[in-house]
């Protein structure tokens, strides 16, 4: 990245893991049932993890104790080596970039606004957050000039989306946490953000910690596919693992519906 945009937050010389989970668990019942329990995983710089499972198998929870949304109720998270509940809550999530399904835009801001609110939230000088804002949007494939000064509501639910992920990258954070960003849209335009989200991991080589329940997404996306169920990690591995290897009967399972669906249909294509 450019040196004038504000600089990242530093990973420790020789540090191998940038994130990792230790034997985290969190209750919501003072210990009667865990939405998340035991669960140790580790990212790499520039890694894409994906957290997969079905409604309330622990994935969100898992991510939102990341950045101190949500604490832990017992275990140990380490961002660039330092735990989570040693650091400031806002200066950790200042540094991380959160994408979730809502978007959740400022209704009263312009487009330009949106993107620069973590920027102007620092102290960045404005014309430095203009165009960091105009960089982002021209990455996002929004024109600037088209689209800068439009408000949320007279956009459509893709351009908000990549808006939501320009904002998120605003402070240039090595970090994504992403939230089944992509799970409200058209097949069409999810494709074709998954494909963008893709290009940017690339370019920028941020590290991305990204929530589904969608196995294709999963797929597509995953350097690495996190597997939960009822709070508990099932296996993590290459795509290519927990598809030729899955470690249990619940892995083996989920992907193999899928798969037979999609032997199916490239046999049916021309």
């Amino acid at each position: 990245m450019p040196s004038r945009f504000w600089p990242s937050c530093p990973v420790p010389r020789g540090y191998c893991f940038v994130i990792e989970i230790k034997n985290v668990s969190k209750s919501f019942d003072q210990g009667k049932s865990f939405a998340v329990q035991n669960v140790s995983l580790h990212v790499q710089q520039g890694e894409a993890l994906i957290l997969l499972g079905s409604s309330g198998c622990g994935k969100t929870t898992t991510l939102k104790m990341i950045n101190r949304i949500i604490e832990p109720t017992s275990g140990s998270i380490y961002v660039d080596g330092t735990n989570v509940l040693e650091q400031d809550p806002v200066s950790l999530r200042r540094c991380i970039g959160y994408v979730f399904q809502g978007i959740g835009l400022f209704s009263h801001l312009t487009v330009e606004e949106n993107v620069e609110i973590v920027p102007r939230l620092l102290g960045w000088p404005r014309d430095k957050r203009r165009e960091r804002a105009r960089f982002l949007l021209e990455l996002m494939e929004i024109s600037p000039i088209a689209y800068g000064r439009r408000l949320p509501q007279a956009l459509s639910g893709g351009q908000k989306q990549r808006i939501g992920v320009a904002r998120a990258l605003a402070a240039d954070p090595d970090y994504l946490l992403m939230d089944e960003p992509f799970g409200a849209l058209d097949a069409l335009t999810r494709d074709a953000l998954q494909q963008e989200l893709l290009a940017i991991k690339q370019k920028l080589n941020k590290t991305i910690i990204f929530v589904t329940h969608d196995i294709f997404e999963a797929l597509t996306l995953a350097d690495r596919i996190a597997v939960l169920h009822k709070g508990r990690l099932e296996q993590v591995g290459t795509k290519e693992e927990v598809l030729e290897n899955p470690a249990s009967p619940f892995v083996r399972d989920l992907f193999a519906k899928p798969t037979e669906q999609l032997a199916a249909f490239r046999r049916a294509s021309p």
